[in-house]
């Protein structure tokens, strides 16, 4: 492991890294939003099927 070039690499990224414009930040935490509150929906139907069946949850 060499430890100079590793931290090299890291700052490189560092360095062409920037910061998103407010349109990509919104568009992103929408998507992300959205994806969370799809897995909380699949989530609940799997409760609420599992509810009903005899000998369930």
């Amino acid at each position: 492991m060499d430890v100079p070039y590793d931290l090299n690499s890291y700052v490189r990224v560092l360095k062409l890294a920037s910061t998103p414009s407010w349109n990509e930040f919104s568009q992103v935490s929408k998507i992300a939003g959205a994806g969370i509150l799809l897995v909380g929906f699949i989530g609940f139907v799997i409760f609420a099927i599992m509810s009903f069946i005899p000998g369930g949850v």
